[in-house]
């Protein structure tokens, strides 16, 4: 087939919906739960050293650290809890929505973010095979969105008294490829304060799709958290956020639409 021959009918299958563009997207419902308002967060050793392990979903791997000694858990947990009203540390593991993004979907997942001081592991996602994230779904957890509601010490009320101190707190999402350097960095605000109009203030509710192929082509994710509200030991904040249908686009997809791409760049010049 000659050049623009090739050229015009990847173009026009992009353009009509032709070739499907399929997509692997990673919603935890391929993980059990005993119940629900349950949770799986690690395997809890008592042996005085915890476990780095992890679980997949998706074919998609998710780090964990649980010490048993401490009850103590970092890295990425998963749930079904549906508490949005409880404070405290005791509602850890509730997405603030309720559920998860699909209706009839209860499962997703929760990561957690130590201080980078204490911390054995911060939360990384590995793929099975260098991909290009479309996207995922996030929000926060009840036990974070309330606590920048109300307070939760050491923890301050977003806003201040007056409503108008300039809060935030943010999830920095970073890819890496194989040999482990930065391919992209992501920022989104799970909460901001900072307009200057406090009815424009806000705390994630909902679960909010976030774009991620400005990472380009990773073999690992991995996310921090910051917050205006830091003391001494780190954040005040709890550093919480809960994560749902992570889209990988098959790399069929990928090629073609480079492949289209190319050949529009290359038969405009």
């Amino acid at each position: 087939m000659a050049s623009k021959e090739l050229m015009s009918l990847v173009v026009i299958l992009l353009m009509t919906g032709s070739v499907s563009m399929a997509s692997t997207v990673v919603n935890f419902d391929d993980l059990t739960l005993p119940d629900n308002e349950s949770s799986w967060s690690g395997n809890y050793p008592i042996d005085g050293t915890g476990e780095v392990t992890s679980f997949s979903s998706g074919g998609v791997s998710f780090n964990n650290f649980s010490d048993g000694d401490y009850g103590s858990w970092e890295g990425f947990a998963y749930s079904n809890f549906s508490d949005v009203t409880t404070p405290g540390y005791g509602n850890q593991f509730s997405a603030y929505t309720g559920t998860g993004y699909n209706a009839g979907d209860d499962i997703y997942g929760v990561g957690y973010v130590p201080n980078v001081d204490y911390a054995t592991i911060i939360p990384v996602v590995t793929l099975p095979s260098p991909s290009s994230l479309q996207g995922a779904y996030f929000t926060n957890t009840t036990y974070t969105a309330l606590a920048m509601l109300n307070s939760e010490p050491p923890a301050k009320k977003f806003g201040g008294a007056t409503g108008d101190d300039a809060d935030w707190l943010m999830l920095t999402i970073t890819g890496r490829d194989g040999a482990d350097a930065v391919t992209g960095v992501v920022d989104f605000y799970l909460a901001d304060y900072r307009s200057e109009g406090n009815a424009l203030d806000y705390i994630v509710d909902d679960w909010m799709f976030v774009n991620l192929t400005a990472l380009g082509v990773v073999t690992t994710v991995e996310f921090g958290m910051s917050s205006s509200d830091t003391g001494t030991y780190g954040m005040n904040t709890p550093s919480y956020f809960a994560v749902d249908n992570i889209v990988i686009p098959e790399p069929t997809s990928i090629v073609l639409l480079g492949l289209g791409g190319f050949l529009i760049g290359r038969f405009r010049r």
